[in-house]
């Protein structure tokens, strides 16, 4: 099982973020030109936020906020659920499954290490079932044909 330090020590190095007070125009653009689906909203470091392309739909568009002047953080979500670099992808996808999460922050002792989405944990978990499938099979083709019955 590969745990999560792995899964980000694998990705392309990079961490989003956003203040509060920004608008999400300004989130828009961020995610647009780095073409990812959530930024952190970070203050002085610390982790106070998560704003996501449905939080922008659901929270400001449906609503008829003006995205050129709302800040971030009235459609931002506070209560952010993350993860651990210890935990393993199959404890993510857990979590993103029962939650409904599209994207987990990663922190450790209150620091940001990075940010798995749904993308990465899924994409994973088949290359590791991929593996163990082509092992099986290197096991079941390397039996010689008289010991199978």
């Amino acid at each position: 099982m590969k745990i999560v330090r792995r899964l980000l020590e694998e990705k392309t190095k990079g961490v989003w973020s956003i203040a509060p007070d920004q608008t999400i125009a300004e989130g828009l653009r961020l995610m647009a030109e780095h073409d990812v689906g959530a930024l952190l909203v970070v203050v002085e470091g610390r982790l106070v936020g998560i704003v996501t392309e449905r939080d922008v739909v659901r929270k400001a568009l449906l609503q008829g906020r003006d995205p050129a002047t709302t800040p971030i953080a009235e459609i931002m979500t506070e209560r952010v659920l993350y993860v651990r670099p210890e935990q393993t992808v199959e404890e993510c996808m857990a979590l993103m499954t029962d939650k409904h999460l599209r994207h987990l922050p990663v922190l450790e002792d209150g620091r940001i290490l990075g940010i798995v989405s749904i993308r990465d944990v899924v994409a994973d978990l088949i290359a590791e079932k991929s593996f163990i499938i082509e092992q099986l099979e290197n096991y079941i083709y390397d039996i010689p044909p008289y010991s199978r019955v």
